[in-house]
């Protein structure tokens, strides 16, 4: 029985067990990169979110994370001068000064990314490099060219809750 060519990306015919043509390896080879880039980089590149997940039935508005009135941490979780990442609420919460908190959205305004750290007194995205200050969320480091939205939190006793 005899086996069937196969077509190239290409379009030449290539006899089975013949090596595979350098063009062809190389267009496959592209072709992972620009999937792997457009994962890591939020998809359609129209700047939204890249998590995919929804905030149905979460209490939230589409888009924002958490639940209004949900306790993300106590006080004193919060380094002065730092923050902290909640993933599941999508927000950072930062302390710039002693008893004062800020919190935005975890999304990085470049391409949607979710921030990953808070040091050095900036938000910082793993996925470009942009950074953001802490005390108010506006660009210190691009490529990201508009700030981080901002987010309401209340200290109720000891626990920071989304407001």
């Amino acid at each position: 029985m005899a086996e069937a060519s196969e077509t190239q990306a290409d379009g030449t015919e290539q006899e089975p067990g013949e090596p595979r043509s350098r063009r062809t390896l190389l267009v496959g080879a592209g072709l992972a990169g620009v999937a792997g880039l457009a994962a890591a980089c939020g998809g359609s590149g129209d700047g939204g979110g890249g998590s995919g997940g929804s905030d149905a039935g979460s209490g939230a508005e589409p888009g924002k994370g958490g639940a209004a009135g949900t306790a993300l941490a106590s006080a004193g979780e919060i380094p002065v001068g730092g923050g902290k990442v909640f993933e599941d609420a999508k927000v950072v919460v930062c302390q710039p000064e002693q008893g004062r908190f800020t919190a935005f959205s975890a999304a990085c305004t470049h391409r949607g990314c979710s921030v990953g750290s808070v040091s050095g007194g900036t938000i910082n995205c793993p996925c470009h490099g942009s950074k953001f200050k802490i005390t108010d969320g506006s660009v210190a480091n691009p490529p990201a060219d508009e700030p981080l939205e901002a987010r309401k939190v209340t200290v109720q006793g000891d626990k920071i809750m989304l407001a």
